[in-house]
């Protein structure tokens, strides 16, 4: 049972128009689905008469061969009253005669409903593994199709987050952010202008001072004051 043999029914061209959309091949599978459990229905309804059939045939066989064994049992005891003689010989013979005659009537229709018995076992076996391959099958299939709808969901989910990430450059979001990189770095390299200026500013303070031997007098001048009030000069 393949569900690409069902499929083939709608034509070649058809198929190929279908699976360019997503949702026709899961319909069509699962189309595809219910109709082989429509058939495993089938089967096993032909399975339960099939091997009723096979019951009653052998009930009706074993019945027949109680039958056939109380026919025997009364040809003996026939013979055993014209034994005693409790019975005419010639009538006993004649009865036992007939009784044997019902007994092996019997043992043919046994034979054949035998025969039949193991046709309808055998038949019984026989839908029991087209069952046992149907019902693989659809839980392959159904397994499978589980799957395939799990994919269609991820690949469409990722095709969402593709699309909106190929979106984020036509609307100049990253162009935007390249610009206000270049903003901060000329920022930076400004405040490091400004930086640079003014500690060179300082330095220019320092050498004037120094030319002028002004550097460090107020300090000399503290501490020559400190010396006078300790009378250290």
């Amino acid at each position: 049972m393949n569900i690409f043999k069902r499929l083939l029914r709608i034509g070649q061209a058809e198929i190929h128009s279908a699976v360019d959309k997503m949702e026709d091949p899961i319909r069509m599978t699962e189309q595809g689905i219910r109709e082989m459990r429509e058939d495993l229905d089938k089967a096993l309804e032909a399975l339960a008469q099939v091997r009723a059939m096979a019951i009653r045939t052998k009930n009706e066989k074993q019945k027949k061969q109680i039958a056939a064994e109380d026919y025997q049992n009364k040809a003996v005891l026939l013979m055993t009253k014209v034994q005693k003689e409790e019975l005419n010989p010639e009538q006993g013979e004649k009865l036992a005669k007939e009784a044997l005659s019902l007994k092996e009537n019997l043992l043919e229709e046994i034979a054949l409903l035998n025969g039949q018995q193991v046709t309808h076992e055998n038949s019984a076996d026989e839908i029991q593994k087209n069952i046992d391959i149907l019902h693989f099958n659809i839980t392959k299939w159904e397994n499978e199709l589980k799957t395939l709808k799990s994919r269609i969901k991820v690949s469409r989910a990722t095709k969402e987050v593709n699309k909106q990430m190929a979106q984020i450059d036509s609307n100049s979001t990253i162009s935007m952010l390249e610009r206000m990189k270049e903003k901060v770095e000329e920022e930076e390299a400004l405040a490091q202008a400004y930086g640079e200026i003014a500690n060179k500013r300082t330095s220019v303070d320092k050498e004037i001072d120094k030319a002028i031997g002004y550097e460090g007098s107020k300090v000399n001048q503290d501490l020559d004051e400190i010396k006078r009030k300790l009378g250290i000069l």
